[in-house]
C-alpha cells in the first residue's frame, strides 16, 4: 500500500480484495465452497482427530510439528492442512508438487523469514503431492525445516517412505487417513444439500433415495468427487412448479458417466491391487482373483504386466500340482497379445479363475532355494566323472563318462544311479506335494 494513502482510502483494497475473495468462492466448486474451517466441522479421520488424540491436541495447542499427511484422495489431507494454519494462526502458503520449483520454494522461506521478524507470525508451508517433488526439491525445504522456519506439511496419496527423502522424514510425524466412511460421506452430502449459505440448500434439492445410494457407492470413499458430481447433477436437474429439483437416478448415472478408477501404475495401488491379485489366486479365490483383474483392467493397466505376473504364478504357486497351468498361462498370454483390447479380458479372466481354481505346490520354487543353499554354502562340487562326455580321447582315458548307465537301455527306462556330486549325495532338493498331478510324480518317484 502506497504510504502517501489516507486511512479511508487504506480501507479501499481491503474491501475490494473481500468481495474479490468472495465472488471467486461463489463461482468455486461445491467441494471447495464445502470445505470446513475447524476440527469441529471436519467429518471422520476420528483416529487421529479425536478428542484424546494427539494431533488434534498439538493443533489446540499451537504445538504442531512437522508432518506428512499420508491418505487417498478426497480424505481430507488439503482440508486438514487449512484447518491447521487456520486454528493456529499461522500464515498459510500453499504450493503444488506438480508446478512448484525451488525458486517458488525459496521466495516462500525468504518471506516467513521476514515475516517471523516483524509479525512474530509462524509459517505453514504446506506441499500438496510431495510425492512429485525431486530430491533436490525436498532438499531445498529441509534446513529451514530443521530450524523451524517454516513448519512443514506434505500431503501424498504415495507411501511417504518411498516418496519423501529420509531426512525430511525423520524431521516430520506421519498421519495416515483413512478413506471416508459411507457414513461420513453421507454426512457431507447432506450437509451441502441443506447449506444455504455455501451448499445447495437455495435450490430445494431432493435427492431420490436410489441417486443417493448410487452416490455413495460410486464415489470411492471421495468426498471431493461425491460434492463435485452432487453439483453437476443438481445442475442437471430443472425445478419443478414449486421450484423442488428432485435428483433421480438416470440423472446422477449421467452426472458420474464413467466412474474414475482409484488407481495410479506407478504407485501404491500399483503394487496393492496386483499384490491382493496373487494372493487371492494363491488362496484359491477365483472371484477375488477375477475382481481385482477388472480393477486392474478397468484402471488401464498394462496388460503383458499382469500376463506375466500369471506366468510366474503358474510356475510358482500351482507348479508341480497341475503343470497344465503354466501352459494355460503361457497360451493366455499368446490370446492377449493376438486379440488386443476389447476382447483381452477372457483370456485373462478365464486364466485367472484356472490359476485360482487349481491345485497349489510351491514344490519347485522350494526345490531350487535348497539347491541354491547348498551352491553358495557347500564346496564347489565337480560333475562325477560317470556324468561328463569324454568329446576326446584324453577325456575317455582320464575316465570321462566311464561305468555311465544309458537308463533307455534298462527295463522301465530307469536304472539306480548316483547323479549328484559326491559331496552332495543322499540329499533331496525336490520333495513332491500332496496335491494334483504332483501325487503321481511322488509315486513314479517311491517306485
Amino acid at each position: 500500500m502506497d504510504p502517501g494513502l489516507d486511512s479511508g482510502d487504506s480501507q479501499q483494497p481491503d474491501m475490494f480484495e473481500a468481495r474479490a475473495e468472495k465472488e471467486q468462492l461463489d463461482q468455486a466448486p461445491l467441494a471447495t465452497r464445502m470445505r470446513p474451517h475447524s476440527l469441529n466441522d471436519l467429518v471422520g479421520q476420528d483416529h487421529i482427530l479425536g478428542l484424546d488424540r494427539v494431533l488434534r491436541k498439538a493443533i489446540e495447542s499451537d504445538r504442531i510439528p512437522s508432518m506428512v499427511l499420508w491418505g487417498p484422495p478426497g480424505s481430507g489431507k488439503t482440508t486438514l492442512a487449512y484447518i491447521i494454519a487456520a486454528s493456529t494462526g499461522s500464515f498459510f502458503a500453499p504450493v503444488s508438487g506438480v508446478n512448484a520449483s525451488v525458486v517458488d520454494l525459496r521466495k516462500i522461506i525468504q518471506l516467513a523469514k521476514e515475516r517471523r521478524v516483524k509479525t512474530g507470525q509462524k509459517t505453514i508451508l504446506f506441499i500438496d503431492e510431495i510425492h512429485r517433488f525431486n530430491k533436490a526439491q525436498q532438499d531445498a525445504v529441509l534446513p529451514f525445516v530443521e530450524d523451524g522456519t517454516v513448519t512443514f506439511i506434505g500431503a501424498t496419496t504415495e507411501n511417504p517412505s518411498f516418496e519423501v527423502i529420509t531426512p525430511l522424514l525423520s524431521r516430520s510425524r506421519v498421519f495416515t487417513l483413512k478413506p471416508l466412511a459411507k457414513e461420513d460421506l453421507k454426512t457431507i452430502i447432506l450437509r451441502a444439500l441443506v447449506d444455504k449459505v455455501k451448499g445447495l440448500g437455495e435450490l430445494k434439492v431432493e435427492l431420490a433415495p436410489e441417486a443417493q445410494e448410487h452416490l455413495l457407492n460410486t464415489s470411492n470413499s471421495d468426498a471431493r468427487s461425491a460434492l463435485n458430481t452432487l453439483e453437476l447433477a443438481v445442475a442437471s436437474t430443472a425445478p419443478d412448479e414449486t421450484g423442488k429439483r428432485l435428483v433421480t437416478l438416470a440423472t446422477m448415472e449421467e452426472a458420474f458417466q464413467h466412474r474414475v478408477v482409484q488407481y495410479d501404475r506407478a504407485g501404491d495401488q500399483h503394487y496393492d491391487i496386483i499384490s491382493a491379485f496373487i494372493k487371492s489366486m494363491r488362496g484359491s479365490d477365483p472371484d477375488a482373483a477375477v475382481y481385482y483383474l477388472a480393477l486392474m483392467m478397468e484402471a488401464g493397466e498394462d496388460l503383458m504386466f499382469i500376463c506375466r505376473r500369471m506366468v510366474i504364478f503358474a510356475a510358482e504357486d500351482v507348479g508341480l500340482a497341475d503343470p497344465q497351468a503354466l501352459v494355460v498361462a503361457m497360451a493366455s498370454q499368446q490370446a492377449v497379445h493376438f486379440v488386443g483390447l476389447p476382447e483381452a479380458y477372457l483370456p485373462l479372466a478365464e486364466c485367472a479363475i484356472y490359476l485360482a481354481s487349481a491345485p497349489k505346490s510351491n514344490s519347485a520354487l522350494e526345490a531350487y532355494g535348497r539347491a541354491q543353499k547348498a551352491i553358495k554354502e557347500g564346496p564347489n562340487a565337480p560333475v562325477p566323472l560317470h556324468l561328463r562326455n569324454p568329446v576326446t580321447g584324453l577325456m575317455k582315458n582320464v575316465g570321462y563318462g566311464k561305468d555311465y548307465k544309458y537308463p533307455h537301455s534298462y527295463p522301465g527306462h530307469f536304472v539306480p544311479e548316483e547323479y549328484l556330486p559326491e559331496s552332495l549325495r543322499g540329499q533331496r532338493f525336490y520333495k513332491p506335494g500332496e496335491l494334483g498331478y504332483e501325487t503321481q510324480i511322488k509315486a513314479r518317484i517311491e517306485r
